[in-house]
């Protein structure tokens, strides 16, 4: 398995160097497994150059296997965890920002007190990709709005108030709170969030259409930009709550709102792990900001 993981991990990185670093091998034990593997399938899988090493026409067509392969006895190796208790165990999360911020946090630290053998991946995305890599087996669960239509297992959590962000010298940041009809005259920088936007659809029911000059995906890029004046944007009230960035924050008129909830496996495949994780997170709802 080492073999495969090694070969993995070169694609990924596309380096020899980078890979036996990343996986605490040396560079030749990493080169010696590349090459006993193909030598063992009777092809060339890489092509070595100065440059770093990629996949040839044969590697391309067999590396999907290979990393189905890998998923698949990871998700082996949880079972067994499973099977010998909640001592150790791996809980994949697919996240947004705010959560990952805002959230987890605390929610890791209380959880591996009390199981300190549990270890956590957390991978970010939006409203599409989070969905995405549940079925595709990559994470447990993922936070997602629940309106969103994955045909999978989701559970509500909470609903959270989003706020419009302004320059400090910006007209509007003299008010109390800010019209939607005020904000469609002024550069938008829109919050990529995959399938869903929550101010995007607030527009869209007020018969408004705002000028969108930027798509971003990372909260904390748009409240840059809107410090340096690019526009205006509509952020989670999460993920403003500790912020460095000289900048205008105010309520909207009317409120939008953002429902938070998870996208998760069946629960015969669902780990222990991760199911404690979220009976865990579930009680403490009331607790989250």
């Amino acid at each position: 398995m080492n073999r495969l993981l090694a070969f993995q991990k070169v694609v990924e990185l596309g380096s020899f160097t980078k890979a036996a670093n990343a996986l605490g091998f040396t560079q030749s034990a990493i080169s010696q497994m590349i090459t006993s593997l193909e030598d063992e399938m009777a092809i060339k899988l890489l092509d070595r150059s100065r440059n770093g090493a990629t996949l040839t026409l044969e590697g391309r067509k067999i590396f999907s296997f290979i990393e189905n392969i890998l998923l698949q006895y990871q998700v082996m190796e949880e079972k067994v965890d499973e099977i010998k208790g909640l001592e150790t165990g791996v809980i994949r999360i697919g996240t947004i920002s705010s959560i990952s911020c805002h959230w987890l946090p605390k929610l890791i630290k209380a959880f591996q007190e009390k199981y300190p053998k549990v270890k956590f991946v957390l991978h970010q995305g939006d409203y599409t990709t989070i969905p995405e890599w549940v079925r595709q087996g990559e994470v447990d669960f993922g936070f997602i709005n629940p309106d969103v239509k994955t045909g999978m297992d989701t559970e509500f959590i909470k609903t959270g108030e989003l706020r419009a962000v302004l320059p400090m010298n910006s007209p509007l940041a003299k008010r109390d709170y800010v019209k939607l009809s005020d904000l469609v005259t002024m550069p938008f920088l829109q919050l990529e969030e995959g399938i869903l936007s929550e101010p995007m659809e607030a527009f869209r029911k007020a018969g408004l259409q705002p000028e969108v000059r930027l798509r971003v995906h990372d909260d904390y890029s748009i409240m840059s930009m809107v410090e340096s004046g690019l526009g205006v944007s509509i952020l989670p009230e999460l993920v403003l709550r500790k912020t460095d960035y000289d900048i205008k924050i105010l309520p909207t008129k009317p409120i939008i709102t953002r429902k938070i909830g998870i996208v998760k496996k069946d629960r015969e495949v669902l780990p222990l792990a991760s199911q404690k994780f979220i009976k865990y997170l579930f009680s403490q709802v009331d607790k989250l900001p």
